[in-house]
């Protein structure tokens, strides 16, 4: 095992996707988005409680956020900022960047952006996709982020996954448009016997031993030298949040299996590990990347 000092010096990445209950891929077929105003908003008092979190164990993190999200609950928006953290753009509504093309996207990225913004007064620099829908299918959507002047997204998984993924892509920091100084930073992945597995969060640190993430982390600090990337969603830490029971029985597992123990573990993971913003990784990772296109 790997000891804590060894990988105090690499500072890994925490972020929150910052979407409601209701706009989550499992539930994009079950949950009509004309419902969305009348369901009963969650938000606010989970990223509160991620707030004090964080608070507590001294961390600073980036919320990647949604327009919609952001632009009915501009106070919550207000308080993360002023506590120091990075606010983020996650697209307007959770639709998947492959659902648009470059024109849509475009607009989607200015629509967010200028609600992020009006609400925070911080200026927006960084981007994830929702479900990290950036792959072989979207190879524009890199450039349309670039001309935008994004510094960095966070959009990319480089595994094989039923909702998503790019295999093919490099499992670290990469420049991914020529001429330009956009950084992609995958979500983090772990190498076993050539064979790539998320280690980045969400379900897969739900839904597993915490032993197994704590080694997949410290694997990437310690032999690849490199950081991670961490996400989680406010809903994550819900347990009390509405059911949808006449959701499939694959999206509910998902969705819904350890809840309860999530908080639990995040403050294992921030003991564990250091972490700070997005847009810090990306300031020490821009200067040693490789381009790579596909």
């Amino acid at each position: 095992m790997v000891a804590a000092a060894e990988l105090a010096h690499i500072l890994n990445g925490m972020s929150v996707d910052v979407e409601e209950w209701f706009q989550v891929g499992a539930f994009e077929n079950t949950i009509d988005r004309g419902q969305w105003d009348g369901l009963g908003s969650r938000v606010e008092a989970n990223c509160d409680a991620i707030l004090d979190l964080f608070a507590q164990t001294q961390i600073r993190a980036t919320f990647f956020t949604l327009g919609w999200v952001a632009g009915r609950h501009g106070p919550m928006m207000r308080r993360i900022a002023d506590a120091g953290h990075e606010i983020a753009s996650h697209g307007w509504d959770h639709a998947r960047v492959f659902s648009m093309d470059a024109k849509a996207f475009a607009e989607d990225l200015a629509r967010t952006r200028k609600v992020l913004e009006d609400a925070t007064g911080q200026r927006v620099t960084g981007y994830r996709a929702p479900s990290f829908s950036i792959d072989a299918r979207t190879p524009w959507a890199h450039a349309v982020l670039a001309e935008q002047g994004y510094a960095y997204s966070s959009s990319v998984a480089p595994i094989v996954h039923d909702h998503y993924g790019w295999r093919e892509a490099p499992r670290f920091a990469f420049l991914p448009v020529a001429g330009a100084d956009l950084l992609e930073i995958p979500v983090t992945t772990a190498e076993i016997r050539g064979r790539r597995m998320a280690a980045g969060g969400g379900g897969f640190f739900r839904m597993l031993p915490y032993g197994l993430s704590r080694w997949a982390i410290a694997r990437v600090n310690a032999r690849d030298h490199q950081p991670a990337v961490f996400y989680f969603h406010p809903w994550e830490i819900d347990p009390d949040q509405p059911r949808q029971n006449q959701a499939p029985l694959r999206s509910r597992v998902r969705h819904y299996t350890n809840l309860s123990g999530m908080k639990a573990k995040l403050t294992r993971v921030i003991d564990d590990f250091a972490w700070g913003r997005m847009d810090m990784l990306a300031e020490r990772l821009g200067a040693g990347a490789q381009r790579w296109a596909p």
